[in-house]
């Protein structure tokens, strides 16, 4: 099939009725392609943009859903978690010492050393730190004794009726006999700070 070229010439637009067949299609043609083009680009496109974003909501909106519907399915079982949680932070609580039994926290301490077998080197309150909602007390201990001694001093520092956490053990060897090692820790307690504001 020969495409005859000389029948596009001298085509005039206000004649379009009059022009070949071949002119024609391919004036429909061209003019289908712009109309879906510009239609693409002025109306689809930004629609397209939309729905991405809407999509993307859309699966925001539903994940948010299930977690309310979820809080919202259990909020009986997290009431009682709540009032549960909330009793046992007030007996947590309890067990932090009030500030007029601090100083005898030191006397705990001296007396659960000694009875341990354990000779004291350093027995000194270090500068309070404040953190968000309460207050730590840390407590520098070296004591001597044997490695058995150690560890009863260790149980029953952490068996006081009162929170004491104990940290940065370091056990080395003295020079006063071969049975003998040298024990460094720091005793921490801690003070709500509500409980001192009120």
């Amino acid at each position: 099939m020969n495409l005859d070229l000389s029948q596009f010439d001298g085509l005039e637009l206000e004649n379009i009725g009059r022009w070949p067949i071949a002119a024609k299609s391919l004036l429909t043609i061209f003019l289908s392609v712009m109309i879906f083009f510009l239609g693409y680009v002025f109306l689809i496109s930004d629609k397209i943009v939309l729905l991405g974003e809407v999509s993307s909501e859309e699966q925001a909106l539903k994940k948010q859903y299930q977690t309310k519907h979820h809080a919202a399915a259990n909020l009986e079982l997290f009431k009682a978690q709540m009032i549960e949680a909330e009793s046992v932070f007030v007996n947590q609580l309890k067990n932090l010492p009030n500030s007029h039994e601090i100083p005898g926290l030191l006397d705990d301490i001296t007396f659960i050393g000694t009875t341990s077998g354990l000779d004291f080197v350093k027995l000194n309150w270090q500068p309070e730190i404040v953190k968000n909602f309460y207050i730590e007390l840390p407590i520098d201990i070296e004591v001597i004794g044997s490695y058995h001694q150690f560890g009863k001093f260790v149980s029953e520092v952490a068996g006081l009726p009162r929170i004491v956490t104990l940290h940065d053990f370091n056990i080395g060897i003295t020079q006063l006999s071969a049975e003998a090692l040298r024990l460094k820790l720091q005793a921490k307690t801690y003070r709500y700070q509500e409980v001192e504001q009120q």
